[in-house]
């Protein structure tokens, strides 16, 4: 249709009563899946450079993979929710600095799926996967056990130290550079042993020896330390 044509036809539609178009010219968007209102959540409340989105963006992935590895058959729907919901607790309103956050968003996990039209009688698992998903806690069912080392092994390599370091406060209040660096090691001394599935046990040692690594050329650079 030429330029000219084209102009014409859109105006006598404009001047068409909205009445008169097929209903389906004003049909609603499609409705919005349970994982995309999920991850829309994540990314409206979880913004942290150490426990946001991107976080929970790796521990699915590598969850997934890591049991994919083992062939083990986890339940994808769990698994997702778990990995975006997981960390919910540490923000506000949600948290509860008493209060383990991995029990809190346990708690409250339903309340945040339930309108989304999540398959509610999978919230067991999902609970489970939540509560039990940090290195010291025992995982009681597979999508608990992947997260869990998902979650262990993001502690550790050039990411953990990322992580750690981002909890520095730029304003120059607690924690500082040097107060993180207690957490930088007890993550190097207490996560390893706790990757407990055959798949994160090959993968661990590459990221505990990176962790490592960057540790030592840290301490090079500072003076031990003195100067960070």
């Amino acid at each position: 249709m030429r330029p000219m044509k084209l102009l014409l036809a859109a105006l006598a539609l404009a001047a068409v009563p909205a009445a008169a178009l097929p209903t389906a010219a004003f049909a609603d968007s499609p409705p919005v899946g349970w994982r995309e209102q999920v991850r829309a959540f994540n990314i409206e409340h979880c913004k942290h450079p150490a426990w946001g989105t991107s976080h929970s963006d790796r521990d699915y992935a590598l969850a997934k993979a890591m049991a994919a590895t083992d062939n083990v058959a986890l339940d994808d729907d769990v698994l997702f929710a778990a990995a975006y919901l997981h960390d919910v607790a540490a923000f506000k309103p949600y948290e509860k600095p008493d209060l383990d956050h991995s029990d809190v968003a346990a708690d409250i996990v339903g309340s945040i799926l339930a309108p989304t039209g999540f398959p509610m009688a999978k919230l067991p698992r999902v609970q489970a996967a939540i509560r039990e998903h940090m290195y010291y806690r025992t995982p009681t069912v597979p999508e608990s056990l992947y997260l869990h080392d998902a979650d262990a092994l993001d502690w550790l390599g050039a990411i953990g130290a990322a992580r750690i370091m981002a909890l520095a406060d730029p304003n120059g209040g607690q924690p500082d550079g040097p107060a993180v660096l207690p957490m930088l090691k007890e993550n190097l001394r207490d996560v390893p042993a706790r990757v407990l599935s055959p798949a994160g046990k090959a993968l661990m040692p590459a990221k505990r020896d990176s962790l490592a690594k960057w540790m030592q050329t840290l301490a090079v650079e500072t003076d031990g330390y003195k100067t960070l």
